[in-house]
């Protein structure tokens, strides 16, 4: 058995790979990996998002490590009530007046990432913070290259799906503009290099003092001082009191294997609900991406669209996950799915939202990890000397009140972040994950189906055409046939093809071949690359 690492970053990859070369296991490499995936792509994640991580150990079995991110303690239901424009088009964030749920202090609430990748650390690595954290510096005082996928992120028009370009947060700080822009305000071109000193700094001084000192040390106390004077939610005792959730996954059956992910608010309950549905029906005799087998897998997100509604913090709000996750809800959806509704809705192609990455690592001893995390959407804000951007994850909260998603302090934020692992006999077969917003369901579902149902390699199983529903349409990749979205036109749905032949989230995975040996897949929308050791 071999050890391997996968994710959208190759400087990342790499960081993470030598950990196992040196002896680390699944886990070290899987934290060292997020580390520096939060110094090379710094709108996607950092040390101040949220994520959700998903553990598998022989000693342990699967454990799930969650740190989402809370609403701060001086945060209030109404709020922002008066403020609501409306949704975005895929109903993944909220737009408000002033967009002061996504921009600026008001938009960051208390981050979980580093607390929860220290603890992930603690329980099951074996190396201490401070040689995870290692490589990570070495990136951000030497810096890096602007990639072509970091590149198209910041520069794509998000805003007539509803959100926020990124470019407004690439600028909002002072910080940003030094570290974002070219001397003469131009934006950072890919093959252009980023040397972040001050994020160089800070996490060494996180090195020494311990990544508590993040919460509750001298870097607490330069947070907390800016957030009261930028007016944030967020406070020095959010900061404290914020606590990681250790707890089993969320876990259901398809094709008699065994399938773990994250409990709520991550998206977990999502993903199995999707499986527990199709495992009703013979795909491999609807062929794959034929006009049956887009049409009844579509049926499926349909009905998680709709579940998605109802979920949220289980601490604030009473989900029935026993009736959802359960064999009749099951039976009974794929008798929905039967009756193959049509779909219609919007044309509108809604946002990708990439403020999002993965890692998935297995080692020679037998763990494996799947690990996403975010920043939500980022907030623009960088603490003058800290070097690192915050989360704006306010801004999947709801605004009214009264709502499963509305805002409550020390509320954590409902995602559809969905790291899994599927096993087979005890054993770990596939782990899996992907960045991508509302896709995220959609791409884990036939990543995991086109591994179990087709055989495809997990190279061949992240880079398949995909398609997802949102909104009441069916969005196709570009290389989708046009035969195929002609018949499912003629049978009365509502078909959005995409430009881009890859899209729909970003897949990443590792699949244990029948060599026993670890082999990793990168979706090639992305930058990335897997690693085997």
């Amino acid at each position: 058995m071999n050890g391997t690492v996968v994710a959208p970053q190759p400087e990342a990859v790499d960081a993470g790979a030598e950990m196992l070369r040196g002896g680390g296991n699944a886990v070290d490499a899987a934290v060292c990996t997020a580390l520096v995936q939060a110094v090379v792509d710094p709108l996607m994640c950092g040390i101040a998002g949220f994520g959700t991580m998903q553990v598998w150990s022989p000693a342990f079995g699967p454990v799930s490590i969650d740190f989402h991110a809370e609403s701060g303690s001086r945060s209030r239901e109404d709020m922002w009530m008066a403020d609501l424009i409306g949704e975005s088009a895929d109903g993944y964030t909220q737009r408000l007046a002033g967009d002061v749920n996504e921009l600026g202090y008001g938009s960051i609430a208390t981050p979980g990432t580093l607390k929860g990748l220290a603890l992930a650390l603690h329980l099951h690595g074996t190396r201490t913070f401070a040689e995870a954290v290692a490589p990570a510096i070495a990136w951000a005082r030497e810096g890096f290259a602007v990639r072509p996928f970091m590149h198209s992120a910041w520069i794509h028009d998000e805003d007539a799906a509803g959100a926020l370009p990124l470019l407004r947060k690439l600028d909002y700080s002072a910080a940003g503009r030094r570290l974002f822009f070219r001397d003469d305000g131009s934006l950072k071109r890919p093959g252009d290099r980023i040397r972040n000193p001050e994020f160089a700094d800070t996490l060494e001084r996180l090195a020494r003092a311990g990544p508590d000192d993040f919460y509750s040390g001298e870097t607490a106390a330069v947070i907390a001082q800016d957030f009261a004077r930028g007016g944030a939610l967020v406070t020095g005792g959010d900061l404290r009191d914020y606590a990681v959730d250790v707890a089993q996954p969320l876990t259901g059956r398809y094709r008699g294997l065994r399938v773990c992910s994250a409990p709520l608010p991550a998206g977990g309950a999502h993903l199995i609900l999707a499986l527990n549905v199709l495992d009703h029906f013979d795909l491999r005799a609807l062929e794959h991406n034929s006009p049956d087998y887009i049409e009844c897998v579509s049926a499926v997100m349909a009905i998680t669209q709709e579940a998605r509604r109802t979920l949220g913090d289980p601490r604030f709000i009473d989900v029935p996950l026993a009736y959802l996750l359960g064999a009749e809800h099951a039976a009974a959806l794929a008798t929905r799915v039967r009756r193959r509704p049509r779909t219609g809705g919007s044309p509108a192609t809604p946002a990708e939202h990439p403020h999002t990455t993965q890692v998935c690592s297995a080692d020679a001893a037998g763990n494996v990890v799947s690990l996403t995390h975010s920043l939500g959407t980022p907030s623009g804000v960088i603490t003058a000397g800290l070097g690192f951007m915050y989360n704006g994850a306010m801004s999947v909260f709801d605004p009214r009140p009264g709502t499963p998603q509305s805002i409550a302090p020390g509320k954590r934020r409902y995602t559809a972040i969905a790291p899994a692992l599927v096993t087979r006999d005890g054993v770990p077969l596939l782990a899996i994950g992907a960045p991508g917003g509302a896709h995220i369901t959609n791409a884990l579902v036939q990543g995991i189906v086109n591994v179990l149902d087709f055989g495809m390699t997990i190279g061949e199983a992240v880079a398949a055409p995909r398609f997802s529903l949102i909104g009441g349409a069916i969005h196709v990749s570009n290389r989708i046939p046009w035969q195929t979205t002609r018949e499912l036109e003629r049978r009365g749905h509502r078909v959005v093809r995409s430009h881009q032949s890859y899209a729909f989230a970003g897949l990443h995975g590792l699949l244990r071949e029948a060599d026993g040996r670890w082999r990793g897949g990168a979706d090639p929308q992305r930058d990335g690359m897997a690693l085997e050791v």
